[in-house]
């Protein structure tokens, strides 16, 4: 990890709500007046999208395990390492951008489902932040996690995670039912072995829990609004953490644990902001002196 140049990396998986969070981070660097190099985790899979399909369906035909976006086979964990030992390093490191629709796409004249060319980010920023699946990998070739200074898992509850995931990939991909449930279960094996063992690795973690049956995702119709839900928020070293302030400024809130704070789903933003902009500002400060 850096004292000179910070890293900050928010994990979770696919359809687990990862883009709120980057929504309030948002907030908190335009608020602070914050210089910050994004990197998407998309930008760091191996393949494009064509390439993925054919890469899939490959490993599907051989009778062995099926790749995935989850897993090291489909990504670049080594590449993922390298930026953020560099950038903690020296300020900098290679990056690209991943185009995922025609929008994205148009200025760069590219096909969508294709990758930018690598760049270098550019000096002068005051920390990189990471928003995709893998901010606190580790495998048999690489340690994401070690270089990270401040690690935000993003995690609902499975169920709830599926929810979401048949949702927006029915709704706004054009998928099938039937083909977003096939690649939960394709997904399953790098799920249990690299996706979730990194919130035992995370400083925070925001956990959605709604508080209406999901015990069925896989015929639910819609998604548990925030104001149907609760988050547990989970801190790994909770000393210093200022609890009376938190439970004074967000309203019907309780402590669970003495690591844990309860909230109401409605002000899972306002809570976000609370607790990372100090943690945040921290690391910046110490990064100038």
């Amino acid at each position: 990890m850096s004292q000179k140049h910070p890293v900050i990396a928010v994990t979770g998986s696919s359809g687990a709500g990862t883009s709120t969070v980057k929504t309030s981070f948002e907030h908190i660097f335009r608020r602070e007046q914050l210089k910050v190099a994004v990197v998407e985790g998309d930008s760091f899979h191996r393949y494009d999208r064509e390439a993925m399909k054919q890469a899939v369906e490959a490993s599907e035909k051989g009778g062995g395990r099926p790749i995935s976006h989850f897993g090291p086979e489909a990504n670049e964990f080594e590449k993922l390492e390298t930026l953020f030992r560099e950038y903690g390093e020296t300020g900098s490191g290679q990056t690209r951008l991943y185009l995922h629709n025609d929008q994205e796409a148009a200025p760069y004249n590219q096909k969508p489902g294709t990758f930018t060319p690598w760049k270098s980010i550019e000096p002068g920023t005051d920390l990189l932040f990471y928003e995709g699946l893998h901010g606190g990998v580790k495998s048999d070739t690489a340690d994401v996690a070690q270089f990270v200074d401040l690690l935000v898992g993003v995690v609902p509850i499975v169920n709830l995670e599926w929810i979401q995931k048949i949702y927006r990939d029915t709704a706004a991909r054009g998928y099938s039912a039937e083909a977003v449930t096939h690649t939960i279960l394709r997904r399953m094996h790098d799920y249990v072995h690299y996706i979730t063992p990194q919130f035992s690795r995370t400083h925070v973690n925001f956990q959605r829990v709604p508080t209406v049956d999901t015990s069925n995702p896989f015929i639910a119709r819609e998604i548990p609004s925030l104001d149907e839900s609760m988050v547990v928020i989970r801190f790994r070293d909770y000393h210093g953490v200022d609890f009376p302030f938190l439970l004074n400024m967000i309203g019907d809130s309780f402590m669970s644990r003495p690591n844990t704070i309860v909230v109401p789903g409605g002000k899972m933003g306002m809570a976000i902001e609370l607790i990372l902009t100090p943690l945040i500002l921290d690391l910046v400060t110490k990064s100038k002196k």
